[in-house]
Formats: C-alpha cells, sequence, structure tokens
C-alpha cells in the first residue's frame, strides 16, 4: 500500500469512526470473543498493526490477505469477468466464515474503499463557490465523480457473478441488525441501498402471477415468505391459489425463482369486513364474473436485505392495471388489512385517551369494565384487560365503541414525522390509499387479538384520488372517509 493510499485511507477512517466514549472502550476489554464485544481498533490500526487484540476476529496477517483479494478485485487491468471471479472467491470464503469474521469483511469493505477525502472537500468547496454561475455544471460534475467510492466499483464487481446478486442481498439482511451498535458500518449498508435502489428500479422487475400450476419450488416460498396470515396447509395455500384468487409478485432477472415482494387478492361482490370467510377452505369459489372488487388482502416482501427499497406502489398498480384488463367490471380495489401497532399504541397511550371522557362516557365505560371510583389509577389496566376479551363484547358495550374510536384515531391522528404511525397505514396512506372503514372482529386470530384486538381496516384505492390522497398525507393530513372521521370526533 503506497503513501497516498494510506494516507487517504487514515483521513477517510477518522472521518467514519465514531467517538470513543464508554461503550467503546468496553469494546477494548480483554478476554472478549469474537462472537461478542469487538475490538475498538479500527481496520487501519489493525492492518498496520502485528498482533491481534481481544475480540478481533481476523489476526492483522489474515485481515492483510483478505484486504488484497478485495484489492485484486479490483485491479485496474482486470476485466469485468475476471473480476467477477474473484469477488466469488471472496464470497465463497465469506459462505464459510464465522459470524464475527464475516464482520472483518464489512469492516475493510466499509473502511478500506472510501471516497478520497481531500479531493471530496475540494470538490464540495468548488461546488459551493460555483452555485449560481456558468461554472455551476461543471462544479456539480466533478462533485459526483469525487463523491464516488472505490466501494462501489467493488460491490458492482460482487454483483457480476451469477450469484453475486444474492450474495449481497443475503449480506446486507444479516448486516442490517448491527447497524445501531456498529456505526462503522453505516456507509456500506449505505451504499449497498442506493446500489439496490437501482438495480431493483421497477423498470427491471417482472410481474408474474403465482397459480397452483407454478413450480412447486415457487409455491413453497409462498408459504415460507407469508407475513401476513399464517399459511396453514397445502389446502390452505390451494384456496388462496383458487379460481376467484390472484396471486402476484415482482420477480428480477438476477434473482429468476424469488419473489421480491407478492400480493395476494380475492375477487369479491363487495368490500370484504373479515379474513374469516377468505381463508375459509371449504367455502364455494366466487363467481368471479361478477365480481366488482377486487381485495388485497396479504402483501408480503420477502428479501430482509432490500430493507427500503420500495416495490409496493409499483406492484399495486401494475396488479390493478392487470386486473382491470382481465375482469373489466372491476370498479373498486380496496384491502382487508390487519393494524399491527394498535394495541401497542393503546398500552402507552391508554390514560391520555381516558382524559378526553367526560363523566358520562367515562361512568359508562367504568360500569362495563367493573370499574369503582376508589381504583381510578387503575382504570387503564382494567380497561386493557377488558380488551383481551373484545370478541366477547356486545355491539353496544361503551368498551367496544371507544375501541373503533380509539382505533380510527390511532390510524387517522397518530403521526410520526408527518407519517402515519402504523407500519401498514404508512405503506398504503403513502401509496395515495384512504381509511375507508373499521371492521370488528375481523381477525380473531390470536395474532389479530394481539395486535389489534381483531380489528381489521380496510384501505381504499380509489383510482381518481389517488394524487389527491397523496397530496393530503404531504401536508399531514390523512385521507379518511367520513364514517372514520365522524369515530374520530370526541
Amino acid at each position: 500500500m503506497n503513501n497516498a493510499t494510506s494516507a487517504w485511507i487514515s483521513r477517510s477512517v477518522d472521518r467514519l469512526r465514531p467517538a470513543k466514549g464508554k461503550a467503546a472502550a468496553a469494546k477494548d476489554k480483554p478476554g472478549d470473543g469474537p462472537g461478542e464485544l469487538q475490538s475498538g481498533r479500527s481496520t487501519h490500526e489493525r492492518l498496520a498493526a502485528t498482533l491481534r487484540r481481544g475480540g478481533e476476529a481476523l489476526s492483522p496477517r489474515a485481515l492483510r490477505q483478505l484486504l488484497a483479494q478485495l484489492q485484486d478485485v479490483l485491479a485496474p487491468r482486470v476485466s469485468e469477468i475476471e473480476g467477477g471471479r474473484r469477488a466469488q472467491a471472496v464470497a465463497t470464503w465469506y459462505g464459510q466464515a464465522e459470524p464475527a469474521q464475516r464482520r472483518d469483511l464489512w469492516l475493510l469493505m466499509g473502511e478500506q474503499f472510501v471516497p478520497d477525502a481531500a479531493r471530496m472537500k475540494n470538490a464540495q468547496q468548488r461546488y459551493q463557490a460555483a452555485l449560481g454561475t456558468a461554472d455551476e455544471p461543471q462544479a456539480e460534475a466533478q462533485l459526483r465523480r469525487a463523491l464516488n467510492s472505490p466501494r462501489t466499483r467493488l460491490l458492482q464487481r460482487f454483483a457480476a457473478f451469477p450469484e453475486g446478486m444474492r450474495f449481497l442481498v443475503d449480506l446486507r439482511a444479516e448486516l442490517l441488525p448491527h447497524l445501531k451498535a456498529d456505526q462503522c458500518l453505516l456507509p456500506l449498508e449505505a451504499e449497498l441501498e442506493q446500489l439496490f435502489s437501482t438495480w431493483f428500479d421497477v423498470a427491471f422487475l417482472e410481474l408474474r402471477r403465482l397459480s397452483w400450476d407454478s413450480p412447486a419450488s415457487l409455491i413453497e416460498k409462498l408459504i415460507k415468505y407469508e407475513a401476513v396470515h399464517d399459511i396453514r396447509s397445502w389446502d390452505d395455500l390451494k384456496n388462496r391459489l383458487d379460481s376467484d384468487r390472484r396471486c402476484y409478485g415482482f420477480f428480477h432477472p438476477r434473482l429468476p425463482n424469488e419473489p421480491l415482494i407478492f400480493v395476494e387478492v380475492a375477487l369479491a361482490d363487495e368490500i370484504s369486513d373479515s379474513i374469516t370467510p377468505l381463508l375459509d377452505e371449504s367455502a364455494a369459489p366466487s363467481d368471479i364474473q361478477r365480481a366488482s372488487t377486487a381485495i388485497f388482502y396479504s402483501i408480503s416482501n420477502t428479501q430482509a436485505g432490500l430493507r427500503g427499497v420500495s416495490f409496493g406502489d409499483s406492484l399495486i398498480k401494475h396488479v390493478v392495471e392487470t386486473l382491470q384488463q382481465e375482469f373489466p367490471r372491476l370498479r373498486h380495489f380496496a384491502t382487508l388489512s390487519p393494524i399491527p401497532g394498535f394495541r401497542a399504541w393503546l398500552q402507552k397511550n391508554c390514560a391520555t385517551q381516558l382524559e378526553l371522557l367526560d363523566a358520562k362516557r367515562l361512568a359508562e365505560l367504568g360500569r362495563a369494565v367493573g370499574f369503582e371510583p376508589k381504583g381510578a389509577k387503575d382504570l387503564p389496566a382494567q380497561v386493557l384487560a377488558a380488551a383481551d376479551k373484545a370478541l366477547e363484547l356486545a355491539p353496544r358495550s361503551a368498551l367496544r365503541q371507544l375501541l373503533q374510536q380509539w382505533a380510527a384515531r390511532y390510524l387517522a391522528r397518530e403521526l410520526q414525522d408527518g407519517k402515519p404511525l402504523d407500519p401498514v397505514a404508512r405503506f398504503h396512506l403513502g401509496n395515495g390509499a384512504r381509511v375507508e372503514r373499521l371492521n370488528w372482529a375481523a381477525d380473531p386470530s390470536a395474532k389479530g387479538l394481539k395486535q389489534s384486538f381483531g380489528l381489521m381496516v380496510n384501505y381504499l384505492y380509489d383510482l381518481k384520488r389517488i394524487d389527491k390522497h397523496r397530496d393530503l398525507l404531504a401536508q399531514a393530513k390523512v385521507p379518511v372517509s367520513g364514517d372514520i372521521e365522524d369515530l374520530c370526533r370526541p
């Protein structure tokens, strides 16, 4: 490694290295195993060392050898094919490495293949000075080139061999859980996300229908990746692929047998208010010639390594277009969706919500849950305990009515950074839907009760108002139906 290279590595590593406080100091304790706490030394320090410190997986010599292999992948006169072959050799090593050794590869990629800090700083200064002048376009182009890191080219070489894309997606999936505790990994993760956003753009994806006639290996992946309503058996799966159902997935040419995301659709004559009939294996198929409504009742992402890469809005648009071509009578497109964050939100905010009730409603609720005035501070706990038996509540129950009201407020009013707090709401509302209707006891499963006391919600995709709904959400206003708006009122 020449002096110039050492200099820019040193500068860049210093820029990326987190401050060494108590957490970093704790990593330097002797005797820490490689699978537990890690050494606080950067790869630059370790490469210059002779001995391995406690908590470091690879010795300095082994680390230098691994760095040399990565540098060989990027050798200037190496062809794309040869570079990919060398990258594949590193990937083979990675597949056999221990978790702590894999982390050392991540650190090398993150710390040793960074932009030239001096060049980047100079380009930024020239760009700032050129703003508003005739030199601005040229300065911007130079800045973009300066921001390109050798890491980008390295990752592109890994994507070149046949299983390279699979390798990179799995690598990021393994890396993501470590980001909060290990900020040194942030640049590598950010670069992977940026590359994936380009490589997995919808322009490169293919929408395919999955049916009972699809290859068995592909159908098995539906069982594996289903994230909303677990597929209990082959009969359950066959029901979801019956004549009145459709299942579509997005596929990438470099991952030809892996759906990146898939959606399950039921064709019906009205918006569904319960998941039970849709999952009933003994129910006769609906008459698809009379269907007027498409119900999206399950959408599952399959690749943890593609977190942050958005497919959902494009998937729904493509599916709607495909369904309209096959079934011109379809007029309504809606979901039957879980509310996964509702119970957790209410557990945290129940006392605050109770304070908003007037004396009459508070008394009605108290009678419903067996509350006595002397135990006022215990009312939130009593309410939550009674809500555990939500399926037994009568239609006119004060608690049942309040649970629906609170769910409506949670979906329509609770925002974080201008976006819905609930993750499923964030997805559909971000795609232009509106909150249409709450459905009581719509998911009586253990999972449904645990998430939202059995409540589910319909999000409606009004094709003529999707842009309007997006504009509202951009103003931190959740688009809702009149019924939901009424529920939100005190």
